[in-house]
């Protein structure tokens, strides 16, 4: 069920409670802004969640609220990922959902990355 994302933060949601260690995860990345790990319901060969340590609905809220190093952090934290992943080349999709509108469902921002193979159209006709 999709979320509002002006809604407070709720450190009980799933990746609040992934961050510090009570769900347990594959993670393929972490550092002082960020965790990366295997989304367990993968739409790709390679489909990859980026979180950001900090408390944050929605993409929206961090761009508003996270600080100049929390953010620099994190792009290059999805960064690193997608290079990790060997994403790059020939290419990879980025999704940052927000709000009921746009299908959010967990209440912290995340980033898919998928890749892999051909993802086809962007959104659904």
């Amino acid at each position: 069920m999709p979320i509002d994302a002006t809604l407070p933060y709720d450190d009980d949601n799933v990746f609040a409670r992934l961050l510090r260690g009570e769900i347990p995860s594959t993670r393929v990345y972490e550092d002082e802004w960020a965790v990366a790990f295997h989304d367990i319901a993968p739409h790709a060969p390679i489909h990859v969640l980026v979180v950001p340590r900090g408390p944050y609905v929605s993409w929206d809220d961090f761009s508003a609220h996270a600080s100049t190093e929390e953010i620099a952090g994190f792009v290059r934290a999805v960064g690193s990922v997608a290079r990790t992943m060997g994403l790059v080349e020939p290419g990879y999709r980025l999704l940052a959902n927000t709000g009921p509108n746009g299908g959010q469902e967990v209440p912290h921002l995340h980033v898919h990355l998928f890749g892999g193979g051909p993802l086809g159209p962007m959104l659904a006709r």
